[in-house]
């Protein structure tokens, strides 16, 4: 049987006494803080030239082309115009939402003759980058999803012009 070495428990113990707590107290730059360790004296470095994202390119396909319109998306619209634009625009688009009773300067009405003739492209770009008052949204709303929004907006502005006539099947499923 093989004898072990008397002095590892000897270098365990040194190895050990090595250590201390001094990691946890490292020198830190604070955010904002002033230093001389660039020539302008923050100590952030903004991103350089060309730096893109990761995702970006799949967001910038999915903002291109709109998806074709479908019960599922028109319901996913409402589900996130409900949740995003309603507490400012209203639920009917009319820019009376509760927001608004409570003292925010009202958005302009979906119904009105400017925002009808705009393209589709107009509302997902307003959600995307903000327009006014309004802030951008892009990192709360994914791209397809924008595009649901402006799907059911479009919805919204044909149905207020729309008479129950007109709509196929709409008496029976009132019935």
């Amino acid at each position: 049987m093989r004898r072990r070495a008397p002095y590892l428990p000897l270098i365990a113990l040194l190895a050990l006494a090595g250590c201390d707590q001094s990691m946890q107290d490292q020198p830190s730059i604070k955010p904002y803080e002033a230093t001389a360790l660039w020539p302008d004296g923050t100590p952030e470095r903004g991103l350089p030239d060309g730096v893109v994202t990761r995702g970006a390119s799949a967001a910038l396909a999915a903002l291109s082309e709109p998806p074709p319109v479908s019960e599922a998306l028109l319901a996913r619209g409402r589900r996130d115009f409900d949740d995003f634009c309603a507490p400012c625009h209203g639920y009917a688009g009319d820019g009376d939402g509760i927001v608004v009773q409570r003292g925010f300067p009202p958005p302009p009405s979906y119904h009105s003759d400017r925002l009808r003739a705009a393209p589709a492209s107009h509302f997902v770009d307003v959600i995307t980058n903000g327009y006014g008052a309004m802030y951008a949204y892009s990192d709360r709303v994914a791209p397809e999803d924008r595009w649901a929004i402006t799907a059911y907006i479009r919805a919204l502005q044909t149905s207020r012009d729309t008479a129950l006539a007109a709509v196929p099947d709409a008496a029976e499923a009132l019935q």
